[in-house]
């Protein structure tokens, strides 16, 4: 395995070609990951005809540098703007902005991106030594452990409602509305389409995330004015490396550790992916913290636990893809198109055949790893200026880019259309104090929470209870049991303190 790495290693750092194609696919997936409405997605896409014709190891290199690269720029947005550059940076603004409107602009985002280098190293690692046993036991995952899985994860939208409970529980049965739209799964059955043909495919992460969160933002801020609360902000800031203390970042290791293992757990889960990583990891974090309360207020614990899990959940989708051919997401889809263009079939004998180019792969993504590190570390100060550019500026420019992002999920302008609904939905929503997280986690898992459970009856042979028969499956819902017990014990507490 040394050998194989030491060999990946020197083939890129010996070949300045291999190391500036690494480094500027970096780039181009920050700056994807960082602009709203577009994505890492975009970036791969528009990359992937360019490794045609390219040996194995780099063409897969260079699609994985995207990926580590857009999936750490997504928080750029978040932090300095309120808008997620990407689905795997929601919970980003949680926490990072709030540090922002105190004049932590710096601070956040020295924090966020050190977290995302940590969150790749760690994912990696797990990648080289533990593929092949964590392959074995995920491929055991039928639809019950798949439903249970999602249960789990909807479970923790407890953590996501803010003050009113039932305000955040309207919040994610509104996101699971939304992902019925269009035909359902296993009998593709028309639903909720009003005649509207455009309807009939449902709609994307893309338009529902950038319409509630940037496009909301966008026409907040306009109705508002130049002079908002919002768009006055401390700019001139002295920053000393990363912004933060070696003990500060010694008291989050269990949070690193912690959600560098939800990220890659559900990254190894297909069709889940970093979208629900970083809000899980988020609301794990909260859930078990001494001071819950303080979450949303701008502390870095509520900024460690996404941004470590999102980029951990990278060497997470990647276990299925290389050792069962699985992809794990739209990204690893991909991924997985590349290894077919060079005639590569992922699987368990890809080790075997093919070992040289896929340590060469691990080597590029470590070496990307550390590329991140230094372009977002050194491009700190630029980002800042983005919060001198005048608004009126600004946020034409992002307008336009979330069309262009919405649009070209299915080249329709349609999905254009439904950024400004979705914009003007969650304006509303804001205005009523209606959390939006628990909307995006409800959309997101919506779909795959239905699919398993009725793939699960069916398998069962209509037996809604065959679960029961499932010795995973019921080990996640007795976390869920024990979930909602702590959460109530927890409050209990709460209350007995105050009143004393």
């Amino acid at each position: 395995m040394l050998g194989l790495f030491g060999a990946g290693f020197v083939t890129i750092l010996t070949n300045p070609i291999n190391l500036l194609l690494i480094f500027g696919c970096v780039v181009v997936g920050i700056i994807f990951g960082a602009l709203p409405g577009l994505s890492t997605l975009a970036a791969i896409s528009i990359c992937l005809p360019l490794t045609y014709g390219m040996d194995l190891g780099i063409s897969i290199a260079m699609l994985t540098a995207i990926y580590v690269g857009g999936t750490s720029g997504g928080l750029v947005s978040s932090i300095m703007l309120n808008m997620p550059g990407t689905a795997a940076a929601i919970a980003t603004c949680f926490d990072g902005r709030p540090m922002a409107l105190k004049g932590e602009a710096g601070r956040a985002l020295g924090i966020g991106i050190f977290c995302s280098f940590m969150g790749s190293l760690i994912g990696i690692a797990v990648l080289v030594f533990l593929s092949p046993v964590m392959a074995a036991f995920t491929i055991k995952f039928g639809p019950w452990e798949m439903f249970s899985v999602t249960l789990l994860s909807l479970s923790l939208i407890s953590s996501l409602v803010g003050k009113s409970l039932t305000k955040g529980l309207i919040s994610a049965i509104v996101g699971v509305m939304i992902s019925t739209i269009g035909m359902a799964p296993i009998d593709s059955a028309r639903r909720y389409i009003f005649g509207i043909t455009e309807l009939t495919a449902g709609f994307t992460i893309v338009p529902v995330l950038v319409g509630f969160y940037a496009m909301s933002e966008i026409l907040l801020i306009s109705s508002r004015g130049e002079g908002s609360e919002s768009t006055k902000m401390i700019t001139d800031f002295k920053l000393r490396g990363f912004g933060f203390s070696i003990a500060e970042m010694a008291g989050q290791a269990g949070n690193i550790i912690r959600s560098a293992f939800v990220g890659i757990g559900i990254g190894i889960l297909p069709g889940i992916g970093a979208a629900t990583s970083n809000i899980v990891s988020y609301s794990i974090a909260k859930s078990s913290s001494r001071y819950p309360e303080k979450f949303g207020t701008g502390i870095i614990d509520g900024l460690v636990a996404p941004e470590t899990a999102n980029n951990a959940t990278i060497g997470g989708s990647l276990i299925p893809l290389l050792t069962l051919g699985i992809p794990g997401d739209g990204t690893t889809a991909l991924v997985l198109a590349a290894f077919m263009l060079q005639g590569v079939t992922p699987g368990p004998l890809l080790f075997d055949n093919q070992a040289p180019a896929i340590y060469m792969i691990f080597s590029a993504m470590i070496l990307a790893s550390f590329i991140m590190l230094a372009v977002m570390f050194f491009g700190i100060k630029g980002f800042i200026q983005i919060l001198k550019v005048p608004m009126y500026v600004l946020m034409p420019v992002i307008v336009v880019l979330c069309i262009i992002g919405a649009y070209a999920v299915n080249f329709t302008t349609f999905d254009a259309w439904a950024l400004f609904v979705f914009g003007i939905i969650g304006i509303v929503m804001k205005k009523f104090d209606i959390p939006i997280p628990p909307l995006i986690l409800g959309f997101i898992l919506g779909r795959p929470f239905e699919a398993n459970l009725r793939r699960g009856i069916q398998f069962s042979n209509g037996n809604v209870f065959g679960f029961i028969h499932h010795p995973i499956a019921l080990f996640f819902f007795a976390s869920i049991v024990l979930f909602f017990a702590f959460s109530v014990l927890r409050n209990l507490r709460r209350k007995s303190t105050k009143n004393v």
